[in-house]
């Protein structure tokens, strides 16, 4: 019972990605399509949960929904002329951007479709957020250090940029 309930939470929030994920891409209205973009950053979080990752998926929660999201919602409010009429708000590579797409969702289904899945009845060995947390400040301290550094300069960057208007 319990793995009906879950596949079939697993397919209401792939639907829901997908048909989300659709509409970021063909809205006009760029607003609109940041408000769906959300949308999709939620379900993937409970895709998440449904693994049993929990700490990736406040993580997603956090980070894309709460920091991306805030600073798309930033560069929408400060780019003035993103609505005037006289910007013309068409994509003129319709046809070789459906091409492009039909060759990689050919050759995904073809390398899905051929690949042997091991599915291992063994349990990984579960991961705790203090475990993480130590790794993060001992082992890999200087990617987590290289990442607060390239951060702090786009923030820093942001800020000059919105200063020259």
């Amino acid at each position: 019972m319990e793995s009906s309930v879950q596949s079939a939470v697993f397919y209401i929030l792939s639907a829901i990605i997908v048909g989300s994920a659709i509409l970021v891409v063909t809205l006009k209205n760029i607003f609109h399509s940041l408000l769906f973009l959300v949308l999709t950053f939620f379900s993937i979080a409970g895709i998440y949960v449904l693994l049993h990752a929990e700490f990736i998926a406040a993580v997603q929660v956090l980070i894309y929904v709460g920091a991306i999201t805030v600073l798309l919602i930033f560069a929408i409010m400060m780019t003035a002329q993103i609505y005037s009429p006289v910007l013309r708000q068409t994509n003129e590579q319709v046809i070789p951007g459906l091409i492009i797409v039909g060759v990689l969702l050919i050759t995904t289904l073809i390398v899905l479709g051929n690949t042997a899945w091991r599915v291992s009845e063994k349990l990984p060995e579960t991961q705790s957020i203090v475990t993480i947390g130590k790794s993060l400040l001992t082992t890999y301290v200087l990617p987590f250090e290289v990442v607060s550094v390239v951060l702090i300069t786009a923030l820093i960057s942001a800020i000059i940029i919105a200063r020259r208007d």
